[in-house]
């Protein structure tokens, strides 16, 4: 893997002796527009080891190592044509002290409480970044997940609080990216999303509704199982979206399906990007210069 060095010891201590230090770097980093010319975005996600999902191509904990963390993102951070980072508080405290959200577009992650795993997991509350935290920082947007479950009682909660989120940030005309899914729990009590075509349109619906104002709203939106279905299901909103990546599995293989499918769901004209995570920080190669440069690739050309 191509490698940036983190000097954890140095964090500590800023840390410890400066926390002002990640106040003070969030108001003198450079900022950008949301989109350029293109209307294109690549936005690199860190948001799941504060919802306990540690897991990345296989192994269960490869997200667990902070220092590890940090180093691929600033790998995938410097590479051309990566325009930003979706993560929690802390991460992004940490790259705020590394410095290296200058010039990027910063997405702060918004509700946390749903742990993975947890018999409470669709009551999804906000417990990572409030909007005001969001505009002390001078971040650039927020992201929200929200997982409907229609006989758990805990998706009416996040439903309500999501519309809610969507408010406040249209108050502040700051863009919110709205993940949605349709979501239920199999015989062993896990909880897994639905993929179908039908499920899909379903939860673009319901989050393209959500809120007094769909203004500064965007979609963060997964490929369907058949990838010949984006079409149809993409047909059912206006709001721009973007691609999420997943849990791609740890092959080759599985690596360059992925990359297949996001490729065409890119050819829509809602569709204005990728958000991905652990497919590109942990390849099945362990390059992660090479899988964002991929990614990067197919994004090329006009909107």
């Amino acid at each position: 893997m191509s490698t940036a060095h983190v000097d954890i010891a140095t964090l500590v201590h800023l840390r410890t002796r400066h926390p002002e230090a990640i106040a003070e770097a969030a108001a003198r980093r450079v900022r950008r527009a949301l989109v350029g010319a293109s209307e294109r975005l690549l936005i690199v996600a860190a948001d799941h080891p504060a919802r306990g999902a540690l897991g990345a191509g296989g192994r269960p904990f490869a997200m667990a190592n902070r220092a590890d963390l940090l180093e691929r993102l600033c790998v995938a951070l410097s590479r051309p044509g990566v325009d930003g980072v979706l993560a929690s508080a802390d991460v992004l405290d940490d790259l705020l002290l590394l410095g290296a959200l200058e010039g990027k577009v910063v997405l702060g992650s918004m509700n946390r409480g749903g742990l993975q795993g947890a018999r409470f997991e669709l009551d999804d509350r906000f417990t990572g970044h409030r909007p005001e935290d969001i505009q002390r920082r001078r971040f650039d947007a927020g992201k929200l997940l929200l997982r409907i479950d229609p006989t758990d009682p805990g998706s009416l909660t996040t439903l309500e609080s999501a519309a809610r989120a969507v408010d406040a940030m249209a108050e502040r005309r700051l863009p919110l990216f709205v993940e949605p899914f349709l979501s239920r729990r199999g015989p062993d009590g896990r909880l897994r999303n639905d993929l179908s075509a039908e499920a899909v349109t379903t939860s673009l619906a319901i989050a393209s509704g959500l809120g007094g104002s769909s203004a500064y709203t965007w979609l963060k939106v997964p490929v369907t199982e058949n990838p010949d279905d984006m079409a149809d299901v993409m047909a059912t909103t206006t709001l721009p979206a973007v691609l999420l990546g997943g849990e791609t599995g740890g092959s080759p293989q599985e690596q360059a399906a992925a990359y297949e499918k996001w490729r065409g769901a890119l050819r829509l004209p809602t569709v204005r990007g990728l958000v991905v995570g652990r497919t590109l920080l942990y390849p099945a190669d362990g390059d992660v210069a090479a899988a964002v440069d991929t990614a990067a690739g197919l994004l090329e050309g006009p909107a």
